[in-house]
């Protein structure tokens, strides 16, 4: 592997290292096969087979219909055509805590440990460092992590591809049975989520919050995944779909420059719309923006936060709840 280095460099390098980790993983894989999960011409894929070889990585070909590359038994390499910052990454991404809450702490540990004994010298070190001086902790500031007591059943059900029974407390406080088809779970800012197709429900995946469910047991029945599914693209559609329902309307505001710097209390997507939004400050310093709200009175509860560092413009009901809260204020405080 160290010839490679001396050799090539740039994108061929990076597609050499792919190819020797997917004979790794893979055993025996064809040319045609290499060919289309690197997007490249079966012949690039023979020249760099021929690469690989010369550079001392026992390949060896065999023929007929199963035929195919791969690797002389026994055979392992130490990660030498990793990059610095490919390392970093490797050591940053792993969290401990939402590990542990899968129930695959040790597996985190024993991974890591096995990749450092892989890694050449320099980079052994450089993880180290790495882990000496970042930690990534997903929950938020002043919030308790979630920490779902039947998380683990799920993880393992999204895994072998299993239905779980479950009884789930709706935000209605109604509690509903359900047998569930885990497609994936989902960790955003410390809270865990579960999307899961239901039994015999064809409307397509749901969102269901991990803490909620108040009972969870594996059963006998596997599912098939929808065709084509994937679990980052759904989120994300989720999650715009999820604030294009929950703001049903907008407020005009005014901010002094301390309100522009507090604006985050009222949460992040408001805030980063009314940012985006912001005119130019006038004279006194205070500039006009427009920030989206859930209703006229979460806006007023939220707006509250800001104090005497925000004016509302419109609408005219949310500007008069704001300025009754301000009288009685005023006449409580005397």
């Amino acid at each position: 592997m160290s010839g490679i280095g001396a050799i090539l460099d740039g994108v061929r390098a990076s597609r050499l290292l792919s190819i020797l980790l997917l004979l790794h993983t893979r055993g025996r894989i064809s040319a045609q096969r290499l060919a289309d999960e690197l997007e490249i011409s079966v012949r690039t894929a023979y020249r760099d087979i021929e690469a690989l070889s010369s550079a001392g990585i026992p390949i060896y070909a065999t023929r007929g219909r199963n035929g195919g590359f791969q690797l002389l038994e026994g055979y392992r390499t130490r990660l030498t055509g990793m990059t610095a910052d490919e390392a970093d990454a490797l050591f940053l991404a792993g969290l401990p805590g939402p590990a542990a809450d899968l129930g695959l702490g040790g597996v985190l540990a024993a991974t890591q440990l096995k990749l450092l004994a892989a890694l050449p010298p320099e980079l052994r070190d450089r993880a180290a460092r790495i882990r000496d001086r970042f930690h990534l902790d997903a929950p938020g500031w002043l919030r308790d992590a979630d920490a779902p007591p039947y998380l683990a059943t799920v993880a393992d059900a999204v895994w072998t591809q299993h239905r779980v029974e479950v009884r789930y407390e709706r935000s209605n406080r109604a509690v509903v049975e359900r047998v569930l088809e885990p497609l994936g779970l989902v960790l955003k800012a410390g809270t865990w989520y579960v999307v899961t197709g239901v039994r015999d429900d064809h409307r397509g995946p749901r969102t269901y919050r991990a803490s909620r469910l108040l009972a969870a047991a594996a059963l006998d029945e596997p599912f098939e995944r929808p065709a084509g599914f994937e679990l980052e693209r759904y989120w994300a559609d989720y999650q715009r779909d999820y604030e294009e329902r929950i703001f049903q309307g907008t407020a005009t505001i005014r901010l002094s420059e301390g309100g522009r710097q507090l604006l985050f209390l009222i949460g992040s997507p408001a805030a980063r719309a009314g940012h985006a939004a912001m005119g130019e400050a006038d004279s006194a310093g205070w500039a006009e923006t427009e920030v989206p709200i859930e209703s006229v009175r979460h806006a007023h509860h939220a707006l509250l936060q800001l104090g005497d560092d925000v004016e509302v413009l419109a609408p005219a009901e949310l500007r008069e709840l704001v300025a009754a809260s301000g009288r009685a204020l005023a006449a409580r405080y005397g």
